[in-house]
């Protein structure tokens, strides 16, 4: 019997210590997640400084996600939809820290504001659901052809909802109409890593 109780006090004794150990391991890649999404956040900032400055980009780090937000009027024509010249060069500047990034997710998030959609575009696009997604499609296809991972990128459409100011005056529809950059764990959004 004292082998039994001796045995089964070593395997607690045992168990005790794997638990702060496991806790300690889990907190130190926290940490490292964090100095991770911080040098990120540190290399946007300098690739975007001028236009940080001027907010037309926003860059916000929250635990583990970081958001860039870029206003549409800096990556788009008016009422358009494909990434013109400026967009393209801006993006070109984010394209290295994004296909730098190891075990994330890139959402692009397109919003739009609340106006309907008049003619011509009406004919392509019936509803701001629809504008939304093909911007955030072709922020998506433009950071494919610069070596940005294609399986880390995902494209989502908000069309006019999730506004970020109300819609009822031309500078709150200006800052509603919006691209997210939202790099996040893969393994926060139930895939693997």
């Amino acid at each position: 019997m004292n082998k039994q109780v001796l045995a089964v006090m070593f395997c607690t004794a045992l168990i005790a210590s794997c638990v702060p150990q496991q806790q300690y391991q889990q907190e130190a890649q926290q940490v490292q997640q964090l100095l991770y999404m911080n040098s990120t956040y540190q290399q946007l900032n300098r690739q975007l400084l001028d236009e940080v400055k001027s907010d037309q980009v926003q860059i916000k780090q929250l635990k583990d996600r970081l958001q860039v937000t870029m206003v549409n009027q800096i990556l788009f024509s008016e009422g358009g939809w494909e990434v013109d010249r400026k967009g393209k060069e801006l993006l070109a500047r984010v394209a290295p820290t994004l296909s730098g990034l190891n075990g994330k997710q890139i959402l692009i998030e397109g919003y739009t504001d609340s106006l309907p959609i008049e003619e011509p575009l009406k004919s392509r696009f019936p509803n701001n659901w629809y504008l939304s997604a093909a911007r955030a499609i072709q922020v998506v296809e433009f950071l494919q052809t610069q070596g940005v991972d294609s399986s880390a990128l995902v494209a989502v459409a908000h069309g006019q909802y999730r506004p970020v100011e109300p819609n009822d005056t031309p500078e709150g529809r200006s800052k509603n109409r919006r691209i997210n950059i939202v790099i996040t764990d893969r393994a926060s959004q139930g895939e693997p890593l």
